[in-house]
């Protein structure tokens, strides 16, 4: 059963109306934090108390069977130990979850899954395999991600027809990769993102060049498509950046945000291969910011601002820096809504009162027939962040006009493709919880605009 936190970070999380999971939509129950009063268990910075030499992880790591049910039917890895009737499904199993590991943990620096989240120093072990048990059923999930209050250790529940899909027993690793990076467990304005970064490890895994090396020593071939849901992520981008809103809500399908923050296109200073990590590992302690006030200091070149603007102004044809997430975008965009929009007659048009985007949301508006000279000039009295972009439909080659006191222009000519992106970006950050939106987040931001040069 689901252990709720006071300040609600363990909860059911389901995915949108997706009933029952399938592969390419997995549904996790979330995170079952073991949160007994366990002084253990509060996370307090420990830096200026390493006073022992670090020494190297041992080759493999030590099992643990009293951590979960246990059980006799098993194989282990150097890293992890998989419960499971059948075998052979645990070995592929093993062998991705070491892709996993590699990637994350020995490539990109993050906190070592087999340390206890109670340890005081990170620099002497004692390292302990994660165990994954293969299970029947799981109510309502394809897969929970479990702690052990007492051993500081996570563990993972899969459904037996999931244990080799990376989109679910990743996805439910990567719950363990932040659980045991500490800092934004037992912190309510984190919980929606744990979906949001869970996603964004599955995916990595399977789609970034930073993991094509433990891809290829594990066996795991990189795929041309991926998980990305644009008919989610763009159709209903008017929303709460991560919107976690039962039945309604983004937050399993936000996570482009985070690769966008990782593979950074635009250069921005403080951003790029560490980006998600530093917005664990510079996480104000037990503040219970939000991870945008996290991004507010690890963006030393832009403001939260201009990197969510530049973000959503990128979504207009998925330029992010990822090329399966971009194909999916091509062959899709025909079902996505992009009705954000009403003319007002003679050039004018004014957001659907339903669509206007809400905190760190946007719309993206394609337009109609443009050529030539493309003029907008936006009213409101929101703080927006708005681009004219342009795309090259045979080069692929996009064009970003940021638009200065909501005005600007640019010019289209044969075989390109033009969007107005919207985004409201206030530039004082709110502490909100994604699961408990107030009108402060919730409320969306009224503007009109003419144009010239095409239509909307």
């Amino acid at each position: 059963m689901t252990k709720l936190t006071s300040l609600g970070l363990a909860v059911f999380l389901l995915q949108g109306a997706h009933a029952f999971p399938t592969p390419s939509q997995p549904v996790c129950r979330g995170v079952d934090i073991n949160t007994t009063l366990n002084p253990s268990l509060v996370i307090t910075d420990r830096s200026a108390t390493r006073t022992l030499a670090a020494r190297a992880p041992p080759a493999s790591f030590t099992a643990n069977p009293n951590i979960g049910p246990g059980g006799s039917s098993y194989r282990d890895s150097a890293h992890f130990r998989v419960y499971a009737a059948d075998l052979n499904a645990a070995s592929r199993a093993l062998s991705m979850l070491e892709g996993v590991y590699s990637c994350f943990v020995d490539t990109l620096g993050w906190r070592s899954t087999g340390l206890s989240y109670n340890d005081n120093t990170d620099d002497d072990g004692p390292w302990q395999k994660v165990n994954v048990y293969s299970v029947a059923s799981l109510p309502g999930a394809a897969g929970v991600m479990h702690s052990d209050g007492a051993a500081g250790m996570a563990w993972l529940e899969v459904q037996n027809a999931y244990l080799t899909v990376p989109g679910v027993t990743v996805h439910e690793f990567g719950h363990g990769i932040h659980y045991h990076q500490k800092t934004w467990v037992n912190q309510g304005r984190t919980g929606a993102w744990w979906e949001t970064l869970a996603n964004w490890v599955a995916d990595t895994y399977l789609t970034s060049p930073l993991c094509a090396n433990a891809r290829s020593a594990n066996g795991q071939a990189t795929p041309e498509t991926s998980e990305i849901d644009v008919v989610k992520v763009i159709g209903d981008s008017f929303q709460v950046i991560v919107d976690g809103s039962v039945n309604t809500g983004n937050y399993y399908q936000a996570w482009p945000f985070l690769a966008f923050l990782t593979n950074n296109p635009d250069n921005f200073a403080g951003l790029g291969r560490d980006a998600v990590k530093n917005l664990q590992v510079r996480y104000a302690t037990n503040s219970n910011e939000t991870p945008l006030h996290t991004l507010q200091r690890i963006s030393t070149g832009a403001t939260v601002a201009k990197v969510v603007g530049k973000y959503w102004a990128r979504m207009a044809y998925v330029d992010i820096g990822h090329r399966q997430a971009q194909n999916v975008f091509l062959s899709q965009r025909s079902r996505i809504n992009y009705a954000n929009v009403d003319s007002a007659g003679s050039g004018s048009y004014r957001v659907k009162s339903a669509r206007r985007p809400r905190y760190m949301g946007a719309n993206i508006i394609p337009l109609k027939n443009p050529s030539g000279t493309v003029t907008v000039k936006i009213t409101t009295s929101g703080q927006l962040t708005s681009h004219l972009v342009v795309r090259n439909t045979g080069s692929n080659a996009v064009r970003y006009v940021e638009l200065a006191n909501g005005q600007g222009s640019v010019s289209v000519a044969g075989g390109e493709e033009a969007s107005l992106v919207v985004a409201n970006t206030p530039a004082n950050l709110i502490l909100y919880d994604p699961f408990s939106l107030g009108s402060d987040t919730n409320t969306g931001v009224d503007y009109s605009f003419t144009l010239t040069g095409a239509t909307a």
